[in-house]
């Protein structure tokens, strides 16, 4: 389910004037990343223009493990979006005055994370490899004549799936034991003791999900712009964590155990979006538009391993150095729904509001007729639920120079807002025109929770995170 948020959320991100009004720019267009909120927006430039953006991203996380406290701060400087727009004017006799040819590329989101966090619990990592172990056959377990490590992993990988090489792992790092020495044992008990863990728990993270957009657009008349967006997604993200958990319970006979796994994960994607702006008069702007599901076809590699200390107080490795390549799969992202209206002060200034909705419950892992997948599938439907967005920006020019702020709200996509709060965000921004070409400057920043289990089951611990993003943008724009 960590999953189906990581890559169906986006941060805000595109031109310097689009943040600096929060994005609230659905019924305005006439700029390169308002094309992401409605494609009709390309429509509305007057002429030809590109648009090129650096960003600097800061993140500050201030992490809570069963009393455990930390903090951790990312930073980076990237090229988050760049783009342009191409019109072409009609015959002048036409109703429909011009076409629009629009190219744009931003990051959606930025996965670069890094922190650790150490706390202490009555829960030991033992309950994971129970979890998976309880009835495996405990030959399945055990090494045969000629057999290593990385070879009975691999074959428990490719015959019997991620669970039996959790319970393999387990059983061969001597955290877990079967209660009778047969092949056909199936139940299994733990060789730590019950009590208390000291616990540390170690998270790195890099990669990001990024979209290309390609546009065309129309302007029928002069009061309504039509757009049509067609989206090319990737997905790259890769993690590691560690686990280490120490006890000297008096029943223990494993009192060290380290616990650690990588995931890199790669996709793709393609979607698409229509959009309409409707001026009403020359102060009134009307903006719909259509976010079709995100269709993705996701490959995931993994590693593992764990070393603990036995009962016989030797040091264990169990070091499969096995990557796991698991069959393609599909993710389909829900669509999304916005609304949105604008008032402008003539030439003066603007103010707009934008409104989204999109429903987290109806994402799907495909295919559906696999078995974990329809488990994943009714676990998602059960914890997410359908989420608003809502966004405010203002605009107000002096000469040649141009003030901006805006507002952000976004609703938690989880029933639990323990796991993840609703996101407040707030902007401003600054911008002055060369004529031909226009530099802004703007500043972002969002604040929301977040409360991960380390693992799905077994060890759920929460790691409650506190996090404040934010952004400084500059964008360059200039006439073709």
């Amino acid at each position: 389910m960590q999953d189906a948020y990581r890559y169906s959320t986006s941060e805000l991100s595109g031109t310097a004037r689009f943040i600096g009004m929060s994005g609230a720019f659905g019924a305005l267009g006439g700029d390169i990343s308002a094309m992401t909120s409605n494609p009709a927006s390309s429509a509305v430039f007057l002429s030809s223009s590109a648009t090129a953006s650096l960003s600097y991203r800061g993140l500050d996380n201030s992490i809570l493990y069963n009393g455990g406290r930390s903090n951790s701060s990312e930073s980076n400087i990237d090229l988050d979006n760049i783009g342009g727009v191409f019109v072409f004017t009609t015959n002048k006799d036409s109703d429909w005055k011009k076409i629009s040819l629009g190219l744009n590329y931003s990051t959606e989101r930025n996965f670069d994370e890094n922190y650790t966090v150490r706390g202490t619990s009555s829960n030991s990592i033992d309950q994971y490899f129970l979890n998976y172990a309880d009835g495996v056959p405990l030959e399945l377990l055990q090494l045969q004549d000629s057999e290593n490590i990385s070879d009975l992993y691999s074959f428990l990988g490719e015959n019997y799936g991620f669970g039996t090489q959790q319970a393999f792992l387990g059983y061969q790092g001597f955290v877990i034991e079967a209660e009778a020495d047969s092949p056909e044992n199936t139940e299994y008990f733990s060789l730590i003791d019950d009590g208390s863990f000291d616990q540390r728990y170690a998270y790195a993270a890099t990669g990001l999900n990024g979209k290309l957009t390609f546009n065309i657009g129309t302007q029928y008349k002069d009061f309504l712009y039509l757009g049509l967006n067609l989206n090319s997604h990737f997905i790259n993200y890769e993690n590691s964590t560690e686990l280490s958990e120490f006890n000297n319970n008096p029943e223990s006979l494993t009192t060290e155990v380290y616990f650690g796994n990588s995931l890199l994960t790669n996709g793709d994607g393609f979607s698409f979006q229509l959009g309409g702006i409707a001026k009403l008069n020359e102060n009134i702007r009307l903006g719909l538009s259509y976010d079709s599901p995100t269709w993705f076809s996701i490959r995931e590699e993994t590693t593992q391993y764990l070393e603990s200390n036995s009962p016989a107080d030797e040091f264990v490795s169990v070091i499969p150095n096995i990557i796991n390549v698991y069959p393609e799969y599909r993710l389909e992202i829900p669509s999304k729904i916005s609304a949105s209206a604008a008032y402008l002060f003539g030439k003066q200034g603007l103010i707009s509001f934008d409104y989204g909705r999109k429903d987290y419950s109806n994402i799907k892992f495909k295919p559906e007729n696999e078995i974990d997948f329809q488990n994943l599938n009714a676990n998602i439907s059960d914890n997410m639920k359908a989420a608003s967005t809502y966004r405010v920006g203002g605009e107000y020019r002096i000469a040649d120079f141009s003030l901006r702020a805006g507002y952000r709200f976004e609703e938690s996509p989880f029933k639990d807002e323990n796991r993840v709060g609703d996101l407040t965000g707030y902007s401003g921004g600054v911008g002055y025109s060369f004529g031909s070409i226009n530099l802004d400057l703007a500043y972002s920043n969002a604040s929301y929770e977040e409360g991960n289990p380390i693992y799905n089951v077994g060890l759920t611990d929460p790691v409650n995170i506190d996090r404040d993003l934010s952004k400084v943008v500059l964008s360059l724009t200039f006439g073709l």
